[in-house]
């Protein structure tokens, strides 16, 4: 097994290609080292809450649109080839965590690479003069890279299965409806997203009008390709703030606090170019039809966003009714568990679950072909925080890597879980065939494969 490491994939987007489309890498001559990973996108840490809970790099430095390559054997060729897509809510995370190295999959036959892209602000705010969409275009030129390149490295650049998590999932079903990437990958798989995360564009420019506001500069490209980075990093901060805090549909555009769920502030749009419609109205309609899909969610997942509030426990029956309030029959949801003896965090993670997770998840599902996607459910509970199988539990046992693991999996993870998880990933990307049954159109021919519980 050979790694590969801080290779770049695109130009460093900074100075006038801050908000413009991924440029070609300068050629260089002789042998250029790829022995150490490259610097992270400009983000901050998580909150203490969270960053006691999940790990984080960060290494700041312009050339950060790079690829990492795990391979079992260069000169093997057409062997099977997986792209992760990190998460972390389209603002954190990089390609450069020990969790996410993909020296298992290259130890079980597969060239694994991981890639990264431009987060927040930079890869994501619509802005006047700019290209909407970046990050995902970044992504795109990560994927085309993989096409060029990636038989160099054995793999096959016909036989390419993308998957991410959380935000890299959303991703996955941005690419699935993207006709820029189509043709870039034979499979996906989608851990922890959905299909409805895109602002519409005049959403997405009342924050960005927001930011323009606490920067004091002119919202348009040029403007904020001026912006000390820094400085740009703690007005999205402060922006993501108040965003959580006052989630009102006149302030940031209904589109915008829909599908952010006071989350996400920054994430793909409807651009007419990379994303023609919701990804979910895209897929519904027909795109990436011919792509075998893996997608599932956790059971318990927005247990782990409560963690940062104090916990499921710290929810009252007022704050649960707050935010249930904004959703379709939320109260009436909160008024039934309550009555069934459940707490209102109980009934509030075990909603949002549901409205974030399994229930786009099953949608997206049902809008495709026959048989052509299999769905999983994991329900490993972390014995941390009350989280349970909260977001993120799985990402360790999908990697095998339970060694290099975050806090969440425990002090005694379960490594069957980790071997069946990571086996079916696997054989998913070899042959299309995890070990279960597809979906059907019927609700009563769906399969779901459960780990963990």
């Amino acid at each position: 097994m050979s790694a590969f490491l801080g290779l770049p994939c695109a130009a460093p987007p900074v100075g006038p290609a801050a908000f413009d489309s991924p440029r070609p890498v300068d050629s260089w001559d002789g042998v250029r080292t790829a022995v150490e990973y490259g610097p992270t996108a400009p983000q901050v840490p998580y909150p203490a809450p969270i960053a006691a809970l999940l790990d984080n790099v960060i290494e700041l430095g312009d050339d950060y649109l790079t690829v990492n390559v795990w391979t079992p054997d260069q000169s093997a060729g057409g062997l099977p080839v997986m792209v992760w897509i990190h998460g972390g809510a389209f603002t954190r995370g990089s390609n450069r965590l020990a969790i996410y190295a993909g020296d298992t999959f290259a130890r079980d036959g597969v060239v694994c690479v991981g890639l990264n892209y431009r987060l927040g602000t930079a890869g994501f705010a619509s802005v006047s003069g700019g290209v909407e969409n970046r990050g995902l275009r970044d992504q795109i030129a990560a994927l085309e890279w993989v096409h060029a390149n990636i038989a160099s490295f054995g793999g096959d650049p016909g036989n390419v299965t993308i998957f991410g998590e959380s935000a890299g999932a959303m991703s996955v079903a941005s690419l699935l409806a993207s006709p820029l990437a189509r043709g870039l990958f034979r499979r996906a798989i989608m851990q922890s997203g959905n299909g409805t995360a895109a602002a519409e564009i005049d959403d997405a420019r009342l924050v960005t009008g927001r930011l323009s506001e606490i920067l004091g500069v002119d919202a348009d490209a040029q403007s904020f390709a001026e912006v000390d980075p820094v400085a740009l990093l703690a007005a999205q901060s402060q922006l993501a703030l108040e965003c959580m805090v006052n989630p009102d549909p006149a302030l940031w555009g209904e589109s915008t606090v829909a599908k952010g769920m006071g989350i996400m502030s920054q994430f793909p749009v409807v651009d007419g170019d990379v994303l023609t419609s919701v990804p979910q109205e895209a897929i519904a309609s027909g795109a990436g039809a011919d792509v075998p899909l893996l997608a599932g969610w956790n059971a318990d997942e927005f247990r782990f966003f409560l963690a940062a509030s104090g916990g499921a426990d710290a929810i009252t029956e007022q704050a649960a009714a707050a935010v249930l309030g904004r959703q379709p029959n939320g109260i009436d949801q909160l008024r039934a568990g309550l009555d069934a003896g459940a707490s209102p965090g109980d009934v509030l993670a075990q909603a949002l679950t549901v409205r974030a997770f399994s229930g786009p998840t099953t949608t997206l599902a049902a809008s495709r072909p026959s048989g052509s996607t299999h769905l999983y459910e994991f329900g490993y509970r972390s014995p941390i925080a009350d989280i349970r199988a909260g977001h993120a539990v799985e990402i360790p046992f999908v990697f095998d890597h339970l060694d290099q693991a975050h806090s969440l999996v425990g002090p005694e993870p379960d490594q069957q879980v980790a071997d069946e998880m990571h086996r079916a990933w696997v054989d998913f990307a070899t042959t299309g065939d995890p070990g279960w049954s597809s979906t059907g159109t019927e609700s009563d021919n769906r399969r779901l494969r459960r780990f963990g519980f």
